[in-house]
């Protein structure tokens, strides 16, 4: 099926005017739906339909009513489901658990249309009405959930999220690899319960005589009996978070039943981030949305380019090594000047690119060669509680491809505001990206995060010492007022024009000393 530069069906009329008359796949989501490659239902769904499948997507469903998750029939393999962008719970409360005001994944903002533990309630509605339907789930909600959990709003230790969902499968991570891979074993006839075999997955079984290489996990029961027993189990899972070194889990229940988390999928080449980002976006929300307002979350990344993925960082506290991993993907510099000049072809472009960047914005490559073959480092962290001394710290492909986006036609300022880490920054040997940076990139405020000032909290969260941050802002400074005195080329010619059409005007000028 070649795919259509349009949204992607909402209705059995979206279906029609396409001549589908049965989806393979329908997506249930938890965010209004944004075809934008900042969602990640954009990129799931435009990713099958480049592989030929049909998707339709059921955008915020009414939980209390079971057909509104019939609206596009029963589909041929089966139902996608992801709470959105956001976990929904996170979504809803801010940390003092206080109900939040505004939703920004919603039309015109409004709070209160997605469920809480929206994946859990989604997948058992569709249960209740699709008994036999192979239910796959994915997004931020379901992949941190994926194994037994401490969950901060019930303060509890909760199952995986598979087993209160009653789906078949978890895609958790990213997903592109692996949700391809379901998908061509279920056209291929497989059934959902026989998929056990995918990198970047987890499933439920009875036995397990099938699975082999795998390390066992401590059963439920005594995770909930012992803080330290869970304390044990989590960090077993975090060492195995890596595509290359990454050992198969097996978690007991009650009841013989084993949740399996298979290794984590393989990273994305250059090749694929391209292509994934060169898919047929419309890139804005779906038109319906237009009566209520639209919705927020496009604001802020509608003239922003993502131009990597992962972060070798791995700090304690932090949910990217779970989700996205620690290997770094970039996508070419070609992809990215391609997306910058769709942008400015947008009728609402002011000249202004908001953001080059991802979790971390001057991450480009792996911290060293050896992480695309072997894997990060199971024992030691790239950047704590020093730099590695194997640390690939250069900035010179970021410098060149901001300066690439600065040239492009119609684009005025090219903006870095996804945050950058300092102590990366200052392991570089020369200071380039910093002045440029300081010139070029920061609109009103830089962000960092330096988390904390007490070097014992510090070394908790696993972040550079507090004397990294202040000899950052040290420099920082000094750049920004050496900066104040330098003009750019341009500021130059203007400033040299002006002077010269005074003097042409007022000839006495040109007698003044300086």
């Amino acid at each position: 099926m070649e795919a259509i530069h349009d949204f992607l069906p909402i209705s059995k009329e979206d279906m029609k005017r396409r001549g589908i008359d049965r989806l393979d796949f329908v997506y249930v989501c938890g965010d209004a739906y944004v075809d934008h490659p900042s969602f990640g239902h954009a990129i799931i769904t435009r990713l099958l339909e480049s592989y030929g499948y049909s998707v339709g997507i059921i955008a915020q469903p009414d939980w209390k009513n079971p057909e509104s998750v019939q609206i596009l029939g029963k589909p041929r393999l089966g139902f996608l489901v992801s709470a959105g962008n956001m976990d929904s719970m996170v979504n809803h409360y801010t940390v003092s658990k206080k109900r939040r005001a505004q939703d920004s994944y919603t039309p015109g903002g409004v709070m209160g249309k997605r469920p809480d533990y929206a994946t859990i309630v989604y997948c058992n509605l569709l249960r209740s009405v699709y008994k036999d339907s192979p239910i796959i789930i994915g997004g931020i909600e379901a992949s941190l959930r994926r194994l037994a959990h401490y969950d901060y709003w019930s303060n509890k230790l909760k199952r995986s999220i598979l087993l209160d969902s009653q789906a078949d499968i978890i895609s958790y991570g990213m997903g592109e690899h692996s949700i391809i891979e379901i998908a061509d074993a279920l056209d291929s006839g497989i059934d959902i319960k026989d998929i056990t075999f995918i990198d970047g997955t987890v499933y439920r079984t009875k036995n397990l005589d099938s699975v082999y290489d795998y390390k066992l996990l401590p059963d439920f029961t005594e995770l909930q009996k012992d803080k330290k027993e869970y304390a044990k189990s989590f960090f077993v899972q975090y060492s195995n978070t890596d595509p290359f070194s990454g050992k198969r889990l097996v978690e007991p229940y009650e009841g013989h039943v084993y949740v399996v988390q298979n290794p984590p999928a393989k990273p994305l080449s250059q090749e694929e981030m391209d292509d994934v980002y060169d898919l047929p976006y419309v890139r804005t929300y779906h038109p319906s949305y237009e009566a209520a307002g639209g919705v927020p979350a496009i604001r802020e990344i509608k003239f922003s380019l993502i131009s990597n993925r992962g972060c070798f960082g791995a700090c304690s506290f932090c949910a990217l090594t779970f989700h996205q991993g620690r290997i770094i993907q970039a996508r070419s510099h070609e992809s990215l000047i391609k997306e910058a000049e769709l942008l400015t072809e947008e009728p609402d472009f002011k000249g202004y690119i908001h953001d080059v960047g991802g979790p971390t914005a001057n991450f480009r490559y792996p911290a060293c060669a050896k992480q695309m073959t072997k894997g990060a480092c199971p024992n030691k962290q790239c950047l704590f509680p020093e730099p590695c001394k194997n640390l690939r710290a250069d900035h010179s492909d970021y410098i060149q491809l901001l300066r690439k986006l600065r040239a492009i036609p119609k684009v005025k300022k090219v903006f870095i505001r996804s945050g950058i880490r300092f102590d990366y920054l200052l392991a570089d040997s020369n200071r380039n990206f910093l002045r440029e940076l300081c010139e070029y990139h920061v609109s009103g405020q830089l962000k960092v995060a330096p988390e904390h000032v007490a070097d014992s909290v510090l070394r908790l969260m696993g972040k550079p010492k507090n004397s990294v941050y202040r000899q950052f802002v040290k420099e920082y400074n000094a750049m920004k007022n050496q900066k104040a005195i330098i003009l750019s080329k341009s500021e130059m010619k203007f400033y040299a024009d002006l002077i010269a059409k005074m003097e042409k005007a007022y000839p006495a000028l040109s007698n003044l000393p300086l």
